[in-house]
């Protein structure tokens, strides 16, 4: 049977995981829409609503929730005014929403109100910040749970979700990676200007609870890079609060050394993440992708805490710039073992199977504690 699946996404990050379950239910038959909001229609961070335009098959709705520093709450409250319009007037089968943003935040709360079917993709994770908060208030508030790892499934259950509405699937976005990226290094270096043969990946997300020192952490970060005379591609921060203070450190890095970019194609992003010889920041890429690559990376501050199980994986403090230049020079260029700790790139494959029985979508949306 052929059902309406509604993806919201506000963030290059969670197109990246949601596009291959997006993929999956298109080509078994269903409907899918993306509900395109947040970051993606900002210019600062690449306006990559063009990425989500780009993939076939599936229709687009876009909605602008944010002006520029505007706080958190105002930006949830605009979600969900503009998202609870659209699902009154699209009533999907589904919704699918991932993580631990504000705009998924907002459309699970819409979509628990309205009675409407939802899904959360890879709850029952810990972080250091307020997105755990976040993360696990989508948990309470979906129907289904489409969770990275039994670690993950043991949480989403002590929250007291039914057995029945947990679904292990492994991280979707390590499909894409587990195959070939289809663009070679050279295109990915001439399509981004990117000069150097040997280099490093640099991302740091501002941390909400932090934004009076953010600043400070990324000079301290940046500066220790620096210091290390190696050469990086550095991705912008995300849109979150203190992503100023973090912009005002990476424009004045050197040019000759640092290569910033807003954003990247995901296609070329995985190519770049192949043949790097680190990675280093607080991205969530840092933990899943890059040791299911065998990439290894150096995780900074709180912001993923507890997230990581992979040996490849080292942590350490913005400020700690002994334990930053030892693990560039230990471990740039040498890879890792590979870590399959959050799957092993088939869970849109597992996603549809999900979707394809009755019992899924027979399950009552009148939720219930399981102690």
């Amino acid at each position: 049977m052929t059902r309406h699946l509604l993806f919201l996404t506000g963030t290059r990050a969670d197109f990246g995981k949601l596009v291959p379950l997006a993929a999956a239910a298109r080509d078994a038959g269903h409907r899918v829409t993306f509900f395109v909001t947040g970051m993606h229609m900002l210019d600062r961070y690449g306006l990559t609503v063009n990425e989500v335009r780009r993939m076939a098959g599936v229709g687009v709705h876009e909605f602008l929730n944010q002006r520029p520093g505007d706080p958190q709450d105002v930006i949830l409250a605009k979600t969900v005014m503009g998202f609870s319009d659209y699902v009154t007037e699209n009533r999907p089968d589904l919704i699918v929403i991932h993580g631990d943003r504000i705009e998924a935040l907002a459309a699970s709360l819409v979509a628990a109100t309205n009675y409407i079917r939802s899904a959360h993709v890879e709850g029952g994770e810990v972080s250091g910040t307020i997105d755990e908060v976040f993360r696990h208030c989508n948990t309470k508030l979906c129907a289904h749970h489409f969770v990275s790892s039994e670690a993950a499934a043991a949480r989403v259950r002590s929250l007291g979700e039914l057995p029945e509405a947990i679904h292990v699937i492994g991280s979707p976005e390590l499909d894409f990676h587990a195959r070939p990226s289809g663009v070679t290094l050279d295109q990915v270096r001439e399509r981004y200007d990117i000069p150097f043969a040997d280099y490093g990946i640099a991302v740091f997300h501002p941390v909400t609870s932090e934004q009076d020192s953010i600043g400070a952490q990324a000079a301290d970060l940046f500066g220790a890079l620096a210091a290390s005379q190696r050469p990086f591609v550095v991705i912008a921060p995300n849109n979150d609060p203190g992503s100023r203070d973090i912009f005002a450190v990476i424009d004045r890095l050197p040019k000759t050394r640092f290569r910033v970019l807003p954003s990247m194609r995901f296609a070329h992003f995985s190519e770049l993440m192949k043949n790097a010889a680190c990675m280093v920041g607080n991205s969530s890429a840092g933990v899943r992708e890059a040791p299911f690559l065998g990439l290894p990376s150096l995780d900074i501050g709180t912001r993923q805490t507890n997230r990581a199980e992979a040996a490849s994986v080292v942590a350490c403090k913005a400020g700690d710039r002994r334990a930053i230049l030892d693990f560039l020079r230990t471990a740039w260029g040498r890879p890792a073992e590979q870590h399959e700790g959050f799957g092993t790139g088939s869970a849109a494959e597992r996603f549809v199977e999900v979707l394809s029985r009755p019992a899924f979508w027979n399950l009552s949306l009148q939720k219930a504690f399981r102690d």
